[in-house]
Order: C-alpha cells, then sequence, then structure tokens
C-alpha cells in the first residue's frame, strides 16, 4: 500500500530533505500504522532501513513495496526476543507494541513485554553502538487526566491495575526506563508521548480497529455506529503527517530528552466525530451505543507548548481536511 509522495516529500521538505541520508536505521514496529510511514520516509531520504516486527498488527502490506529495496531489511521476530546483530544503528525508533485498547487487552502479557523486556533490548542495542534512540510513547500515560489540555508536567491519574494498564504501565516503565539509561549510561534518549493518530494505513478491523477508523469503515458500508457509552467524552486526533513531522523532528534534536506532547489541540466529541463521519461519507448508517469499558479516559487533549517551543512544530491539518483525505484512502480500498 504506497502512501502519496507528496505528503512523503512535504514531510522531508519540513524537517530537511537530507536529514536521515546514509544513516543506519532500526525501526521496531516497522510493518505498522506509524512505523511504516516512518520507513517510507527514510526509504525516500536514501536511509539504510533495518524493520523489526513480528506482524502481530503490522501488516507485509505496508512495507510490500520496500522490499525491492537494497537499502530495506524486513526481520519477522519479536522485540522482547534477544537481538542478535552486529549491524550498528545510529539511530532507533522503537515503535513495537499493541496500540489498541481491544487489542491489548486480549494480549497484556505481550504487551507488557514490549514494553519492558523490548525497550530493555533497545537500549541494550543503543548502549552498545552508541545509537540515539527515540520511544513511542502515548497519552495514555495520563490515564483519565483531571488537567485538561494536558502538559508534560502531569503525572498521570493511572489505575495500575486495571484493564489497561498492560499498556499504560508498560508505556510508564519504558519512559522511565529510558530515563535512567540517559542518566547512568549517557545513552541519546528521546520520547513522544503520541496522541490519537490517524490516516492512511490506520487498521479499521477487528480487534485493531480504534474509534474513527472504525466509524468510517462502518458509515461507508452503511453499518450502525457503534460508540462505547454516551459518546460525550472527549479525545484530539491527530493527522499522520504532522505526527510523522513531530516524531522525526524529536529525533534530530539535542535540546531535550524529557517527554515531547505530539498531538492536535483540537477536541471533539466522539458521537459529534461520528456524525462528522457519517455526514462526510453520505452514510445511511444509524449511532447505537455499547457498554463504555473500565477505566476509560473522559477527556484526552494534549498541550503542546514544548513541542511548539522545542520542535517548532503545531498541527497543520485540520480534522475536516484529515476525514477527507482518510475516508478516501478507505473508499479506495473497500
Amino acid at each position: 500500500m504506497k502512501l502519496s509522495a507528496e505528503e512523503i516529500i512535504n514531510i522531508l521538505q519540513n524537517i530537511g530533505s537530507d536529514s536521515f541520508t546514509s544513516k543506519s536505521i532500526l525501526v521496531t514496529g516497522g510493518a505498522g500504522f506509524l512505523g511504516s510511514w516512518l520507513c517510507d520516509v527514510f526509504s525516500k531520504n536514501n536511509a539504510d532501513i533495518t524493520c523489526l516486527d513480528n506482524l502481530s498488527t503490522g501488516l507485509l502490506s505496508n512495507i510490500e513495496h520496500l522490499k525491492t529495496s537494497q537499502k530495506f531489511a524486513f526481520v519477522n521476530s519479536n522485540v522482547d526476543d534477544p537481538i542478535k546483530t552486529s549491524k550498528k544503528f545510529d539511530i532507533i525508533i522503537h515503535m513495537a507494541s499493541r496500540p489498541s485498547p481491544d487489542d491489548y487487552v486480549k494480549f497484556p502479557v505481550s504487551t507488557l513485554n514490549a514494553n519492558s523486556k523490548g525497550t530493555y533490548n533497545i537500549l541494550e542495542l543503543a548502549r552498545k553502538f552508541d545509537s540515539t534512540v527515540l520511544f513511542a510513547s502515548t497519552s495514555e500515560v495520563y490515564g483519565d487526566s483531571q488537567i485538561i489540555p494536558t502538559p508534560e508536567t502531569y503525572w498521570g491519574n493511572v489505575n495500575p491495575i486495571g484493564i489497561r494498564s498492560c499498556y499504560d504501565e508498560g508505556k510508564r516503565f519504558s519512559e522511565s526506563l529510558l530515563m535512567a539509561y540517559n542518566r547512568q549510561y549517557g545513552v541519546d534518549t528521546r520520547i513522544v508521548r503520541i496522541f490519537n493518530t490517524y490516516g492512511p494505513r490506520i487498521r479499521a478491523d477487528g480487534a485493531y480497529g480504534r474509534a474513527l477508523p472504525r466509524f468510517i469503515l462502518q458509515a461507508l458500508k452503511n453499518e450502525k455506529i457503534t460508540i462505547h457509552g454516551d459518546g460525550l467524552q472527549t479525545r484530539s486526533f491527530c493527522y499522520v503527517t504532522d505526527t510523522v513531522e513531530a516524531i522525526l523532528k524529536c529525533v534530530l534534536n539535542k535540546k531535550t530528552t524529557t517527554p515531547i506532547n505530539v498531538g492536535n489541540q483540537q477536541e471533539i466529541t466522539i458521537i459529534d466525530l461520528a456524525k462528522q463521519i457519517v455526514a462526510k461519507c453520505n452514510s445511511k448508517s444509524q449511532i447505537i451505543h455499547l457498554r463504555r469499558p473500565p477505566d476509560d479516559p473522559q477527556r484526552r487533549c494534549p498541550d503542546i507548548t514544548l513541542a511548539n517551543t522545542v520542535l517548532n512544530w503545531k498541527p497543520q491539518i485540520t480534522l475536516e481536511h484529515g476525514l477527507e483525505k482518510t475516508i478516501t484512502w478507505f473508499k479506495n480500498r473497500i
């Protein structure tokens, strides 16, 4: 599934067209949604890429077009298994993890392993090769935040033994481990706390389908739109090119090792999101309400002051425009 060449080129122009040329880069979870976007940008920048993925949620179709390149290698492996390689990586981007609540609550142990053993393996590799490491953390580290918009200084309101804790606490542990390696061993680390991201390649099927892509698929098929709870809970959705640009700017930035929020401050209720999608798809779908899962946060919206100040970054794509691009992508694949 090739991406828009124009979008890839725009990202490179915004971060510096030769920023990653000839760099050796490892992307864990590289066949996933965000990971495969990063692999495409690196490939366009003539980097030497190793994509490590066990395909538990990633798709070979996301990277199939890259496998013909001599500068791209795919390794089918778990990140929490020992990584045996003599290849030196300049940059390691650790994206590997189950990202969907419906999915990770079914596989809590493997989710925790990816964000504990997996992170340890990556950091040991970085320590050995003096690599820069970027860790894809999440807004879930804040839990049901009591401060909106939520700044990086907020320590979180998380249930440590709840149904979502395998993901929330796994990510929080990984952040702690990165900071420990930075302080004790001088490993060059970066942490981005990614808020809800959407766009081409996001999965809408089965347990992988998060709210926004699930709504799009249901609307295009004129199926019932399934909302958990009353739909008054809010989220903030960032289009994928904006998120990828922020990640890459963070990799290149030398000013901070502390976490940086990456997301869009345009907050919307889930029910209003569903109504927008139904309208944009000219759908006949009806909205129905299902039981809301435990520990589902009521509001989610980032404070992106730090990203704006340190990375000179803020989202460029509005939700309306991003939805149109994403709906078109889904239409072309149904």
